[in-house]
């Protein structure tokens, strides 16, 4: 997955197996489903069409960060004592902030981790919203072991 050090707390390669398939409910969102290649994982999400296009079969890549900073940033919590301010905020509308990992990416949301269910043993649920905007994220724990009910997140997408 990703290292010690970096924000992102889960990132793998999705393939799109479906896009509304219980039929479209607004106009500019829709919802996928998608299976990651790589860790088996199922997620289903909802994202701004008009914003990120995708279509069936498509793949495309995604991260979950805990911050957009590059280098993992102040651990949430923290005052960041020493730092000046515009070096916490790493996203700023006027381009003036630090470049993070927003940089590499071509759609991003940010919300919070609202749900995690055990499941079985061996696969959980993690649930987010992201302005209302929702993630299901399903696989193995393992996986996901960094991924914190509570906690902010950042959802990173790049075709």
């Amino acid at each position: 997955m990703s290292s010690s050090s970096s924000s992102i707390v889960f990132d793998d390669i999705f393939t799109i197996d479906g896009i509304d398939t219980e039929g479209k409910k607004f106009d500019r969102v829709s919802r996928l489903y998608a299976r990651s290649k790589n860790y088996d994982m199922a997620m289903t999400l909802d994202y701004n069409v008009e914003l990120f296009p995708l279509a069936q079969g498509q793949s495309f890549a995604m991260a979950l960060a805990s911050s957009l900073a590059r280098d993992g940033g102040a651990p949430a919590g923290t005052d960041g004592a020493g730092a000046d301010d515009k070096d916490r905020d790493i996203w700023r509308p006027d381009g003036k902030g630090r470049r993070g990992l927003e940089e590499d990416y071509d759609y991003v949301m940010y919300g919070k981790v609202y749900k995690f269910d055990g499941g079985t043993a061996e696969i959980v649920t993690a649930y987010a919203s992201f302005g209302g905007l929702l993630l299901s994220l399903s696989g193995s724990f393992r996986h996901m072991a960094n991924v914190v009910l509570g906690d902010p997140i950042y959802i990173l997408l790049r075709k």
